[in-house]
């Protein structure tokens, strides 16, 4: 809970059970101003920092999530004081990447939904949009002052950073009585989603569930079949008025027409006039006679409905016009309905401008409607605009006229639209200016698309680049599904301030951030435009068909980005001819997809689906994980289909479904036209068809994992399949869970060391109903050659073969031949062999081996799943013998790749590079490689020799752990004097500097007494300048490394009656401190010591006792997997690393040695 002005001062103290308040009081000590924040205990947490100033007061504190950590601040600026541009902007990014800072701003400002804009309120959007941040309010006043001669109005609202907004939902609330009116925001943790991640959707799937549980649905026996559609937005006060004239047709007897229409949208007046009779009095020649209205019931919150009640009773075939006027409020808080916003010219000059986001039920904000995807009717727009302004909407501009009584006003009619939903209306009146492409799009059906850019002036050149973009997607695109969108024009404009989370892709009019448009990601961009056929010249049935269209879209998306890159590449070098040749070779992985795709999402998909409860930690990224896996399925019916099939059942999936009368599609539709080209080569084995294969892949949070064992006398093969755990709870037994018997139809698609080419269609499954189990085929090479099944990728699953098989594989890798295989099938080689080993299917003496290869190896498509398994494998191994082996091994590994990295950088050279270079670094100094520590030891002389090192911290953040971990006492000591030293409310420095300061201090050490020092400063001396939200975090930061969480074990184990008399009144950090201190451990020394604390403390454990009785069940799990494979490690380390490594290994861990502490070994 945050509060704003709590008038707080010394003497007040406020204590709630299970909770922690921090607070900052006003700067004057005096009773008013001042925050606060109120946080359960089990939220995991710690103070970020306060701020305390006459003009602004803020408490921040820092929540750790899923996501990454989020800043949330409650913040209270009062009316009087002058705030400028300088001290807003140092208040944000003192916030970091990533924030919601909410509370009462008094920044009044229409943007935002307040009723007038004041000189603050203008300061403040200009900050917003220079640091692209993101204001939310409920668009409704917040303040409603006790003085009746004072208006009510918005003052109250929140600012994100770094956050979906679509995941935001802000409303009021009545629970608490004052004169702010209580205002609730919900945040729903995403991972699957980031501002600047691939992984941004123009549909998203938590509102279409929020749709369905919500919408109630019309009923059917009336439909639409036309709009003409009349808007004036600029009457003033932020309001527009509208009038539309809807023909309607029947389809059954009824004398009710219901139309969606928000609460908030005034009726003025409505009539409904008949035109045409029934089919049966049409065929009795009887005359059309009038209809006339009993009554309306007007919408509600609970029913938002238009209902119009006739007299008489219509039969199907009869024709009416329903004609309405109304009047709403223009959205002045959010891009969504017809919203206005305004932006700033470098001269300060206001443009103001309107447009729509209508998706998902918003047309219903905006004018009554049959507000679902599968109304379809031909829409005509007229818009009553400004002379000096520019409108634009779907279909182009058919005529204007002048507004009888308004000579600075002028009425724009475009032409009608072809069929559609009322979700794709699109509207912009703007002082936007456009730019054209230098090249067209191609024609297609006799026609031309033209193509134009819009945006602010002084925003035109950052999007110079873009039209051709546009048009070499667009051609690929139109080739590829042999269409075109059906419309004449498209354009795609950059709205300033744009602060929905998703592009605005309706047909032939697309809105954009400006970011986003300007950005050179093609990925982004062709993903936004392939809506314009799937999803806008044909559109699903209903908002439930939706996840379809998006996973398909993506993987189109990802596929397009390949080949249209492959273009651009053949223009240039080899000249359009080689075109053709080349634009269908996915496998090339050019600069924007840096190696990523697929294994971004695939790798993030075992690593969830391979636990034994999938998504306990996060319920929310559901739907986005089950998208993210239709689009792998769509990828693997790529391959096994073949190219050509799988392209020309995605022609006739839009072809057939653009040709039929409502141009709509299910969700099944797409498997069927995919069914029905297989069908047509008996691609399929009999029994199976493209629904049935993509049911289970779809619906079950697993994965399988086949096994394939080679008899290599009979050269037969023996192909199994069960589900893939890649790690279970250690007191849950895998026979428990029913989803053990889990099966699936699955490719298989085997490669050999002779031929590396493979059959499309795939010839070859492993299907549920396989009996036996084991599937026994035929060999398809000799005993001497190795085989690979599904390379590439292909299908979403491991694959685990003989020791003879892997250890025919791990040769070759090593051979000068090695890069016959491609580089992500020798990715998913080395990544499947280390999960499986993790997970105790596969000796890691196996895995160790598929490794070797890595010393020659330099992909980056390689290398990307090869740091997380050396940061997986490594934290399951630190704290034991083999660790330090282990980790030299690795330094082995990584030193020759990070020394030519950084023989050859460039100043533009691949991002990749730049990326593998950082990782390989951070590993390196992770591990104490000499020129690595040397370096960040110099960096931080300087703030060590500073004569004010309190000031400012002039030593970046990589530097700092390398030097805690390896350097000297002195230097580390340094480092804790500037914590306790660091200056409160100091304009120059930020308390993120010192939360990151902490983390690494506690950390990185790998020396006891370093750790052992900082408990003693903030636990036994009781510091003051260190906070329970600081506690808390040394905690959470020591389970990160052996000599961290032992020495916190010894600590609690030596001073347990002091520690838990500290924490007596503070469960969360008592909690806290035997979670650390006791979950970590994975050996049986650990197990021992851990068992010995349990057993002799029993009963003194308090709420903490069910925390060390989980710790021991996973101790015993860890400790299970370490006796099996730290012995094979150990031999294995032993047996490939060089005699002398190990020497200098054994000496370094039997010797203490004062001072720099990096051994010879990492020099």
């Amino acid at each position: 809970m945050l509060i704003s002005e709590t008038h707080f001062t010394i003497k007040n103290h406020v204590e709630i059970p299970h909770y922690t308040i921090y607070d900052t009081k006003h700067p004057s000590g005096k009773a008013h101003g001042g925050t606060a924040i109120i946080i359960k205990n089990s939220i995991k947490h710690h103070l970020h920092s306060n701020t305390k100033y006459n003009y602004l007061q803020a408490t921040t504190v820092t929540i750790e999530t899923t996501n990454g950590e989020i800043q949330i601040s409650a913040i209270y600026s009062p009316p009087k004081p002058k705030l400028t541009t300088e001290q807003y902007e140092n208040f944000f990014q003192n916030l970091g990447n990533k924030f919601i800072a909410a509370g009462d701003y008094n920044a009044k400002h229409r943007h935002r939904g307040s009723k007038i804009t004041i000189p603050r309120g203008k300061t403040l959007l200009h900050v917003i949009e220079k640091l692209t941040l993101t204001p939310i309010s409920t668009g409704e006043p917040t303040h409603r002052p006790t003085s009746s001669k004072k208006t009510p109005d918005l003052i109250d609202f929140a600012i994100t950073k770094g956050l979906n907004r679509t995941h935001l939902k802000i409303s009021s609330s009545s629970e608490l009585s004052s004169d702010h009116i209580p205002t609730l925001l919900e945040y729903l943790q995403h991972p699957f989603e980031n501002e600047n991640s691939k992984w941004k959707r123009s549909i998203d799937l938590n509102d279409v569930y929020h749709f369905k549980v919500n919408q109630q649905r019309l009923p059917d026996k009336v439909v639409p079949t036309s709009y003409n559609l009349e808007l004036q937005p600029f009457i003033g006060n932020d309001r527009f008025m509208g009038r539309v004239r809807i023909n309607v047709i029947w389809t059954n007897t009824t004398n009710l027409i219901s139309l969606n229409v928000h609460p908030h949208l005034e009726i003025r007046q409505s009539s409904v006039t008949i035109t045409e009779g029934s089919f049966e009095e049409r065929e009795k020649g009887l005359p059309l006679l009038d209809v006339h209205l009993a009554k309306q019931e007007l919408p509600t919150e609970k029913k938002p409905l238009l209902v119009i009640h006739l007299e008489e009773m219509l039969k199907e075939g009869s024709a009416c016009k329903v004609d309405i006027t109304f009047e709403g409020k223009l959205t002045t808080n959010e891009s969504s309905g017809l919203f206005k916003n305004e932006y700033l010219d470098s001269n300060g000059k206001i443009h103001p401008f309107v447009a729509t986001n209508l998706r998902l039920d918003h047309a219903q904000r905006v004018f009554p409607c049959m507000d679902e995807p599968h109304y379809k009717a031909t829409f005509k727009l007229s818009v009553l605009r400004p002379k000096n302004m520019t409108a634009r909407s779907n279909t182009p501009l058919e005529s204007s006229t002048d507004a009888v009584g308004k000579p600075d006003q002028v009425w724009d009619h475009f032409e009608e639209t072809p069929l559609m939903s009322t979700y794709q209306v699109a509207l912009v009146v703007s002082d936007f200016e456009s730019i054209s492409p230098t090249k067209e799009v191609n024609e297609m059906n006799g026609k031309k698309l033209e193509i134009k850019v819009w945006s602010r002036k002084e925003y035109l050149d950052a999007l110079k680049d873009v039209p051709d973009k546009v048009v070499r997607i667009m051609n690929y695109l139109q080739d590829y599904f042999n269409s075109s969108i059906e419309l004449p024009k498209l354009d795609l404009m950059a709205i300033p301030l744009y602060s929905a989370t998703k592009a605005s892709d309706s047909w032939g009019l697309m809105l954009f951030k400006e970011s986003e448009l300007s950005s050179p990601s093609y990925w982004n961009t062709a993903y936004e435009l392939l809506y314009q056929w799937i999803g806008q010249l044909i559109t699903p049935y209903r908002w439930s068909d939706t996840p379809v269209n998006k996973a398909l879209n993506s993987f189109l998306a990802s596929m397009a980005t390949v080949n249209v890159s492959v273009i651009i590449y053949t223009y240039e070098d080899y000249g359009e001819k080689g075109n053709r040749k080349l634009s269908n070779l996915l496998q090339l992985n050019p600069e924007e997809m840096e190696g990523k795709w697929p294994m971004t999402i695939l790798y993030s998909l075992y690593y969830e689906f391979g636990k034994t409860v999938p998504f306990s930690r996060v319920a929310g990224i559901r739907n986005e994980a089950t998208s993210s896996k239709k689009e792998l399925i769509f990828r693997m019916f790529n391959y096994t289909l073949g190219e050509d099939l799988f392209q020309k059942g995605v022609r006739n999936f839009i072809q057939q479904e653009s040709n039929s009368n409502q141009r709509t599609f299910f969700i099944n539709d797409i498997y069927n036209r995919l069914n029905d080209v297989a069908n047509e080569t008996n691609s399929l084995p009999p029994g199976l068809t493209i629904t049935s294969i993509a049911e289970p892949w779809v619906t079950r949070d697993r994965v399988p994992l086949v096994t394939v064992i080679r008899d290599y006398e009979t050269k037969m093969l023996s192909i199994s399949q069960k589900v893939y755990l890649r790690e279970s709870l250690p007191y849950t037994p895998q026979a428990s869970t029913p989803k053990i018997s889990y099966q699936w139809d699955i490719p298989l698609v085997m490669v050999s060391q002779e031929k590396w080419e493979f059959y499309k269609p795939c010839p070859q499954w492993l299907t549920k109903s396989n009996e036996p189990k084991n599937l026994t085929v035929q060999d398809i090479t000799d005993k001497n050659n190795f085989i690979i099944v599904n390379p590439e990728e292909i299908g979403l699953f491991p694959v685990n073969y003989d020791p003879c098989n892997w250890k025919m594989l791990s040769q070759y890798l090593r051979s000068p031949n090695r890069e016959t295989i491609p580089a992500l099938t020798r990715a998913k080689l080395l990544h499947d062999s280390w999960n499986l080993a993790y997970a105790g299917e596969l000796c890691i003496g196996i895995a160790l081996n598929m490794t070797l290869s890595l010393k020659e190896e330099r992909s980056h498509v390689v290398w990307e799943p090869v740091f997380m398994m050396i940061d997986h494998i490594g934290r399951r191994i630190e704290g034991s013998d083999v660790y330090p082996k282990f980790e030299a091994y690795i330094l082995t590994l990584l030193t020759p790749l990070y020394v030519e990295l950084n023989e050859s950088v460039q100043p533009n050279e691949p991002s990749w590079r730049t990326h593998m270079r950082s990782l390989a670094k951070h590993f390196l100094c992770r591990a104490g490689y000499k020129p690595c520590v040397n370096e960040a030891r110099n960096q931080y002389k300087k703030w060590l020799t500073d004569d004010d090192p309190d000031k400012g911290n002039p030593v970046a953040n990589e530097f700092l752990c390398p030097v805690f971990k390896w350097g000297t006492e002195e230097e580390w000591e340094f480092g804790l004097q500037r914590v306790i030293n660091f200056p409160q409310n100091s304009p120059e420095r930020k308390q993120n500097e010192r939360t990151y300061l902490l983390k690494s201090l506690s950390g990185c050490p790998k020396d006891k007494y370093k750790i052992k020092r900082l408990l003693n400063v903030t636990i036994l001396d009781q510091n003051g300048n260190f906070t329970d939200s600081d506690i808390h975090l040394i905690f959470s930061t020591l389970t990160g490394g052996a000599a961290g969480y032992t020495t916190l074990f010894n600590f609690l184990n030596d001073h347990w009656d002091v520690v838990k008399q500290r924490f007596k009144d503070k469960r969360h950090l008592w909690n806290g401190i035997i979670n650390s201190a006791t979950s970590s451990f994975n050996t049986q020394e650990g197990l021992e010591m851990v068992s010995d604390l349990y057993t002799t403390r029993q009963g003194e454990f308090d709420t903490a006792d069910h925390i060390i009785e989980e710790a021991l069940k996973i101790i015993k799990h860890e400790t299970e997997w370490s006796e099996k494979n730290l012995p094979v490690i150990d031999a294995w380390i032993n047996e490939n690393l060089q005699s002398e490594e190990l020497e200098v290994l054994q000496t370094y861990t039997t010797t203490s040695v004062p001072g720099s502490s990096v051994p010879n070994i990492y020099k």
